[in-house]
């Protein structure tokens, strides 16, 4: 049974999604959900779904070993970031090589980087006046939204899109596409 371990900053929605698609699965599961915000909703929905959940702050996470350790001792097969906002230490991606996933709500190489994350990215997309953007998954390295491309689903944005249409829109793409390719990267793994 492969392991997985999600961090996240938000509330969470793409950490349900994944734990509920592996729940029943006789290939992998969700272990562990880890947050860099005490407060976030998605702690509360790992609780109600029975998945251990931990908050931690950025000196566990970049000053000491206390993340990682905890990561040593899970033991994942694929470490999900979903909404996580930090940048990943390269500490643990040295540990965890090829191991470690995001997904980001744009097309990548486009409207990528520092900063570019939630809200920020859909209304640059909507200030650029995109015909078109979409979710990206792909491996991370030690610099943001920079790593290989795993895999693109596209969707069209209108003239008349607000920003709020089009996280609507990308959050079908997350909820659709997301889980499928994390359990594509387990069964080649």
């Amino acid at each position: 049974m492969k392991r997985i371990v999600i961090f996240a900053s938000g509330s969470g929605s793409n950490a349900e999604n994944l734990i509920k698609f592996f729940h029943n699965s006789d290939n992998a599961s969700v272990i562990q959900v880890l947050t860099n915000n005490p407060h976030a909703k998605v702690l509360e929905r790992a609780k109600k779904l029975k998945v251990s959940a931990l908050s931690f702050n950025k000196i566990a996470l970049t000053q000491t070993s206390d993340v990682l350790n905890i990561l040593k001792a899970s033991n994942p097969d694929l470490i999900i970031l979903a909404g996580f906002l930090w940048k990943f230490p390269e500490k643990i991606l040295n540990e965890f090589p090829n191991k470690v996933i995001n997904v980001h709500p744009a097309l990548l190489p486009k409207f990528g980087g520092k900063g570019m994350y939630g809200m920020h990215v859909h209304e640059a997309v909507v200030e650029n006046k995109e015909t078109e953007t979409g979710i990206t998954i792909h491996y991370v390295n030690e610099h943001y939204d920079d790593g290989a491309i795993i895999f693109q689903a596209k969707c069209d944005v209108n003239n008349s899109d607000s920003a709020e249409d089009v996280a609507n829109k990308i959050h079908k793409l997350e909820m659709k596409h997301f889980p499928k390719v994390v359990d594509e990267i387990l069964n080649k793994n």
